[in-house]
């Protein structure tokens, strides 16, 4: 009797034990399909070159707007000093043409004297013509002087004439000479812009950090040509990571954001790293994929899907900064604690960041 009785002791508490922890479990979500990750920074030229320098080596931290990658200069610097020449040609071209502007300007005031000239030239044979005329009328006068006279009054207003088109001539080219000063300070402008330009590309021949983290996927070496947009390495900001825990959807329903979580790293079996629930994904993992899954073809079967789940790491928990992008985790959410907005409740607009 006592032996049964001690059986029977043993299996309730076993039992109640047994039904505590399935109680318990009832209020906890849980997945092993989660990792690290972190907004990855990946740095690349904006001009093409040689690489001359190559500051910083693999793993290295690095702090934000520290030098990375000189590229060679010898290109870009001339380049700069072809557009500063174009630049000086353009604004000599400008002083060019004011030079002209003061000679045409007394250009004109000498073919106006001209004008002048040639009208009391051609006044004054009009004169002799006509006086000549009155005595060749009373025969004083040879008929063959009066036709030396009407002749050289003919030539006298075809001087004037021809003094009135040279001066309308000049001031033509007076005229002209402002659409061509015009162009030339474009020409400058232009070549100013060119000038800028320049500079910023000389500029961007030395690349920064964008942020701070430590150096990783450095695949820049000294003396490779470099494109613009291809990749030299990766700055990974350690200690600004977070986890991706990836749900069944007949898990969230339960979740909300703000909960707590409580996060266990393979790399740290013994540890317990405290987390909350951040935000939802619009869509399953599935949908991000390169091929979307097309279930209205063909047969169908029913695949529970995962929805992505971001959760924020405590920032004061001692191995916040130890948690490396692509390690693997197991998460757990205390879904008996209060939070805010469901899963249900995010999908309303700014619900996810009025819930934070």
């Amino acid at each position: 009797m006592l032996v049964l009785g001690g059986l029977a002791a043993a299996v309730l508490v076993f039992g109640g034990a047994g039904f505590a922890w399935w109680r318990g479990q009832q209020g906890v979500e849980k997945t092993e399909n989660a990792f690290v990750q972190a907004d990855t920074v990946s740095v690349s030229a904006q001009v093409a070159g040689y690489v001359s320098e190559v500051l910083v080596v693999d793993n290295q931290v690095v702090r934000s707007g520290q030098l990375l990658v000189r590229l060679d200069p010898a290109e870009a610097e001339a380049r700069l000093s072809q557009a500063e020449a174009g630049v000086s040609a353009a604004l000599a071209s400008a002083d060019n043409v004011d030079d002209r502007a003061a000679l045409e300007t007394a250009l004109i005031g000498q073919r106006q004297a001209a004008v002048e000239s040639a009208r009391a030239e051609a006044a004054q044979s009009r004169a002799e013509l006509a006086r000549y005329g009155q005595l060749a009328a009373r025969g004083f006068v040879s008929e063959q002087r009066l036709e030396t006279l009407r002749t050289a009054a003919s030539r006298a207003q075809a001087a004037v004439a021809e003094a009135q088109a040279a001066l309308q001539a000049e001031r033509r080219s007076a005229e002209s000479l402002g659409s061509t000063k015009a162009q030339s300070l474009a020409e400058a402008d232009q070549g100013h812009a060119a000038v800028r330009q320049a500079r910023i590309n000389l500029e961007r021949l030395q690349i920064h950090a964008p942020a701070a983290g430590v150096v990783g996927a450095r695949a820049v070496r000294i003396g490779q040509f470099v494109q613009p947009g291809a990749p030299l390495l990766s700055i990974v900001p350690l200690g600004r990571s977070y986890v991706v825990a990836n749900f069944k959807e007949t898990q969230v329903g339960a979740i909300r954001i703000g909960q707590p979580v409580e996060i266990r790293a393979d790399a740290f079996p013994d540890r317990v790293i405290r987390g909350r629930v951040d935000s939802f994904s619009p869509a399953t993992g599935s949908q991000f994929a390169l091929i979307p899954v097309e279930n209205a073809t063909g047969n169908f079967t029913k695949i529970v899907q995962r929805l992505p789940v971001r959760i924020a790491v405590d920032p004061d928990d001692p191995l916040a900064a130890a948690l490396r992008p692509g390690l693997s985790l197991s998460v757990e959410v205390d879904t008996r604690a209060p939070g805010g907005a469901s899963f249900a409740e995010a999908v309303a607009p700014g619900g996810q960041r009025a819930a934070r």
